[in-house]
């Protein structure tokens, strides 16, 4: 391995400056995975060179379950500019995955998110040139895709692919120590291997005069409620629904359930919505909205619930946004989310898939409405950026 480049710190002892390369998609494919890939580069420009090489057609388009976005500009968070940014790789060009390669094979640290298989293909092949001359780390956002999951074919891909991908990899990231047992679980990899950092707070969006922001969306209600990431069927939003729905009647008048997000499998929630006896109170928003909106949107709430029936990573994103706008957020009692929020004052546990216990919890936030939360230190991305740096220097140190 290429010696790093060492510099004396004034009291500090020594500190290793690290050539990082960091796998990710484009906001071509715009997804949570999109915005932790570019908040984690621009933090660890604070420990190293930075280069970003992302993925220009990640993989056919027509089986993106959001394939009709694609391209569209909806997003304005960019790469800090001492961050080298290559948009080149495509599922189908070999030519890409060498261009790839030989951008990556001077970097002491590769960092590659895993989330879904269909991006395998093109790791391996940067994998297998590497050789394990350089600290290749896994950081898993989901151990295996929902929607993979569902398929035979796609989970038997998932899994050899996965497996290769694993094995050519010499370091290991989750966000949480319930991620983690999942990993060891399923994949075999021992716990002593993995590392656990968490997940970075997404502060980049503007906050709005919350009054503003209604009249902006033409809310006139109260109290205002908020679900907000893509609509699957693990993230409970049928069970939030039906809480709202209990409400009592004198907090239902003053209240507005907005749920905004793109429905991928979940169209059950959206047809809820349609044949709710309160859907005058609900505010479905079925696409992938823009920076400017999400602003707007949480900006206007006053709580914001996840009510997931098992743990992922989005819902760490999603409730992180919240955090930020110190909102109360109310999150099931699962897995991850029990670490996950467990520090910040204003989180509401309720049991997984119990609408009752929605109601009761909106029922008592509504009395204080307006409260706010402090946001936790210690997931600023500079805290987050040291422990990046402090695992990184590790991996690169023992060689």
């Amino acid at each position: 391995m290429e010696t790093t480049e060492r510099q004396q710190g004034e009291g500090q002892g020594k500190n290793i400056t690290l050539h990082i390369c960091v796998f990710g998609p484009s906001t071509r494919f715009l997804s949570g995975i999109t915005y932790f890939t570019i908040r984690l580069a621009n933090a660890l420009v604070s420990i190293g060179r930075v280069d970003a090489i992302l993925f220009r057609h990640m993989l056919p388009k027509k089986l993106f379950p959001g394939w009709k976005r694609v391209g569209k500009p909806l997003t304005d968070v960019c790469f800090d500019p001492q961050v080298r940014v290559d948009e080149l790789l495509d599922w189908y060009n070999p030519l890409t995955w060498m261009k790839a390669y030989a951008g990556s094979r001077k970097a002491d640290v590769l960092i590659l998110p895993w989330w879904t298989s269909s991006v395998a293909h093109m790791y391996l092949f940067v994998q297998v040139f590497i050789r394990k001359t350089r600290f290749v780390v896994i950081e898993f956002h989901e151990p295996v895709d929902p929607l993979e999951d569902a398929s035979l074919p796609l989970r038997v891909y998932a899994r050899i692919s996965g497996w290769l991908v694993r094995t050519l990899a010499r370091g290991y990231i989750t966000h949480t120590g319930y991620d983690r047992d999942l990993i060891v679980r399923r994949y075999h990899i021992p716990a002593e291997n993995i590392h656990i950092i968490p997940h970075g707070l997404y502060d980049q969006y503007a906050h709005i005069d919350p009054q503003k922001a209604r009249e902006i969306l033409a809310i006139r209600e109260q109290f205002v409620i908020l679900f907000f990431g893509l609509l699957r069927r693990f993230k409970g939003v049928r069970h939030l629904i039906e809480g709202f729905e209990m409400l009592p009647a004198e907090i239902k008048e003053n209240s507005r359930l907005c749920i905004v997000g793109e429905a991928w499998e979940d169209q059950e929630s959206v047809t809820k919505v349609k044949k709710s006896p309160d859907r005058h109170k609900i505010t479905m928003v079925d696409r992938y909205v823009s920076d400017e909106e999400v602003a707007l949107y949480y900006s206007a709430a006053d709580v914001f619930a996840g009510p997931y029936t098992r743990e992922s990573h989005d819902p760490c994103a999603v409730c992180h946004i919240a955090m930020s706008y110190g909102l109360p957020v109310i999150a099931s009692h699962t897995g991850g989310m029990i670490e996950s929020l467990g520090a910040y004052e204003g989180v509401w546990f309720v049991p997984p898939e119990n609408p009752a216990a929605i109601r009761d919890v909106l029922v008592k936030i509504f009395e204080e409405r307006k409260k706010r939360y402090p946001v936790p230190e210690s997931l600023r991305w500079d805290r987050i950026a040291a422990q990046w740096h402090e695992y990184l220097v590790q991996g690169v140190e023992k060689g």
